[in-house]
């Protein structure tokens, strides 16, 4: 997610022009006064007086005209401590453009802080006509975007050590993984903290395992008992005493870490929750097909509040990494996965699409229309999602909900071969399982 607009507004009159390379402990900077021909230079402490003094220094100097700041980075300490102050216009450069355009005058491959510097006060000052300014977006988006990535990397993080606790546990105690569904769920993490082999399960009184299972809402009688069952019929799989030793302790040791995850996926999940219905946009999300308490959020922070920021629903999907990229030398023509984008943000409307295919008529039907052309999954979904894209665009813009019936009349009232292929389709049951197929007369 990006707060990047295109510069569309008239530019002001610059007083100054400025490029700041960022570093942990000190910037270099290099400034140019408008009309002058010889650029300053110099450092600052990375620390927020050192930037507020030198801030006010410039707002002072310059009477509080706008000064043009070139930075390699469009979100981070340096870009959000930046933003207060409304005299700094920042232009973020991405890194591999400052890279490639440093490779251009030095194919070595050496760099240094006052060069790179030097190279983003070019950019700025000679190609100012193809940056994008920074333009943040309202507090409520901002607050929903960085939400709803920070919950997604502890959904990643709670993923791996997962994994992790799978792995030991197959090891020494497989029964475990058949016994609970989701071991990283309450109920696995608080049987394995209590009892992290098999040897410790098994000399727990029965009544006390059935009161274990009913408080963590297992209600099924019979299910309970057959876990019951399970435990005192099982045979340990392994006797090595170094492994039935580190393996109980390494399976406590991430249960903790899970337990701690899980508790703060929740939280985000309150958060987020109170943050979308609060977003102003939240009613144009409102029932979406497959766009549940995760989805939501995260549809509602993609497209924001700004509808200058893309000119067409096309600048979304290359933007996103939904559109693919296509290469032409010479006779020559190709079609790539797009793989320079915000990785959460194609993510987003990639899941969306995914979870829109049991959800939506038309969806099914034209993922099935992508299948039969031998497309794999992900491309085939990748091929719905960009044509969402176009559907949710056209409803944030116009500020209209998304309509299932409304477009399926469109589709119609257009003769879109779309319609045609939603109309022949049907649910069948096959070997007790509903699959999407040609209606028969």
């Amino acid at each position: 997610m990006s707060d990047i607009t295109p510069s569309v507004s008239p530019e002001p009159e610059w007083a100054a022009f400025v490029a700041i390379d960022w570093a942990d402990k000190k910037h270099c900077w290099k400034l140019l006064a408008a009309g002058s021909v010889t650029p300053e230079e110099g450092t600052l402490a990375n620390t927020p007086e050192a930037l507020s003094m030198w801030a006010a220094n410039l707002q002072e100097r310059f009477a509080g005209r706008p000064i043009a700041v070139c930075l390699e980075q469009s979100r981070g300490p340096l870009v959000y401590a930046l933003c207060k102050f409304p005299h700094l216009v920042l232009y973020p450069v991405h890194s591999t453009t400052a890279a490639r355009y440093r490779q251009a005058f030095f194919p070595s491959g050496s760099k240094d802080d006052p060069v790179d510097t030097t190279l983003l006060l070019e950019l700025l000052t000679r190609h100012r006509d193809r940056l994008r300014r920074l333009n943040p977006e309202t507090p409520e988006t901002r607050l929903l975007q960085m939400l709803v990535e920070q919950r997604r990397k502890l959904v990643d993080e709670r993923t791996r050590y997962s994994n992790q606790l799978t792995a030991w546990l197959k090891m020494y105690f497989p029964q475990v993984l058949i016994w609970i569904d989701n071991i990283d769920s309450p109920l696995g993490c608080d049987l394995l903290e209590r009892w992290p082999s098999l040897e410790q399960l098994k000399c727990v009184n029965p009544a006390k395992l059935h009161d274990f299972f009913t408080t963590h809402n297992s209600r099924s009688e019979q299910r309970i008992q057959e876990r019951i069952n399970a435990i005192y019929q099982a045979v340990p799989a392994v006797n090595d005493p170094a492994l039935l030793q580190a393996g109980p302790a390494s399976v406590q040791a991430l249960v903790r870490i899970l337990q701690v995850l899980n508790s703060a996926i929740a939280d985000f999940d309150q958060r987020i929750e109170s943050a979308a219905n609060n977003h102003p946009e939240a009613p144009l999300f409102v029932g979406l097909p497959g766009a549940g308490p995760v989805l939501r959020p995260r549809l509602i922070a993609a497209f924001g509040t700004q509808r200058e920021r893309y000119q067409d629903a096309g600048e979304l999907q290359n933007y996103s990494g939904i559109a693919p990229v296509t290469k032409r030398s010479g006779g020559t023509q190709s079609i790539h996965f797009r793989r320079a984008c915000p990785k959460f943000l194609r993510q987003t409307f990639h899941e969306f699409a995914g979870h829109s295919i049991q959800k939506s008529n038309w969806a099914r039907a034209y993922y099935r229309s992508q299948r039969e052309l031998r497309k794999d999954h992900h491309a085939a979904v990748r091929a719905l999602a960009f044509k969402w894209m176009r559907v949710l665009y056209a409803c944030w813009r116009d500020r209209q909900p998304y309509d299932e019936a409304t477009y399926a009349r469109s589709l119609e009232k257009r003769n879109s071969p779309l319609a045609k292929l939603t109309t022949a389709l049907q649910w069948k049951d096959v070997a007790g399982f509903k699959k999407l197929s040609p209606k028969t007369t």
